[in-house]
């Protein structure tokens, strides 16, 4: 009862900041994965150029060059998922000492906080660290079966299987991308979540920025540009 009288402390603002950007959250990835056709994102016009590398990679000999990009792309995903981790302890452990926090609110606000708001706000931002980390995880992992199937596909053109497999091992590559994505994207929005720490108005603001960052760089980068040219 004493949590559910803390809670109440919550405004309606407070509950709208965070709905907005949970719906945000789900929106932008919806639109970065389901883009319309006339309007491919970087994500999309990458998975087809990832379709375009296993069609190359059945007769590339020797295999090198493949496995040490496919090697880059675990490292990446191994990094962020230990900084994910390493970054969700850090605000547990913040959780379990909010002094300094208070001590903050207290220079800007005359209203003494209860600590288990600041708990609150802070396990909203560890949601999205840990989201982020078992996405990294899961692609991480996915890169370890395109691996596997990628060993999988005979070096010669001509064999029955050749082509099947590699457009198996194109689609686990997809895969493990896009969830290496949502990761990154978490990441966006824990930071962003932080901002809640300030108040619901300060959390709407970082909603729009890191919606307007991540929506810039999959529709209206140089990175998108560059990859648009090679299309026909």
């Amino acid at each position: 009862m004493q949590i559910l009288d803390h809670m109440a402390l919550l405004g309606r603002l407070d509950w709208a900041a965070t709905g907005t950007m949970l719906a945000a959250w789900f929106v932008i990835s919806w639109m970065i994965e389901h883009p319309g056709a006339k309007r491919p994102s970087v994500t999309v016009l990458m998975s087809e150029r990832r379709r375009d590398w296993m069609k190359v990679f059945v007769t590339r000999d020797p295999r090198i060059f493949d496995s040490q990009i496919l090697a880059s792309l675990r490292q990446g995903t191994s990094f962020f998922a230990s900084t994910s981790l390493l970054a969700a302890g850090g605000v547990l452990a913040l959780a379990g000492n909010t002094e300094p926090l208070r001590g903050v609110a207290a220079e800007v606000s005359d209203m003494a906080v209860p600590v288990v708001i600041f708990q609150l706000k802070l396990a909203f931002v560890a949601i999205f660290l840990t989201n982020a980390f078992l996405k990294f995880v899961w692609a991480n992992r996915v890169f370890g079966y395109c691996a596997v199937m990628m060993a999988a596909v005979p070096n010669d053109p001509n064999d029955p299987i050749a082509f099947s497999r590699a457009a198996q091992a194109a689609e686990l590559n997809i895969r493990a991308a896009i969830n290496f994505n949502r990761g990154l994207r978490a990441m966006y929005f824990a930071l962003a979540a932080l901002a809640w720490l300030l108040g619901p108005i300060a959390l709407m603001i970082a909603t729009v920025i890191v919606v307007w960052v991540v929506w810039s760089r999959e529709f209206a980068s140089l990175p998108r540009s560059i990859l648009l040219e090679g299309e026909t």
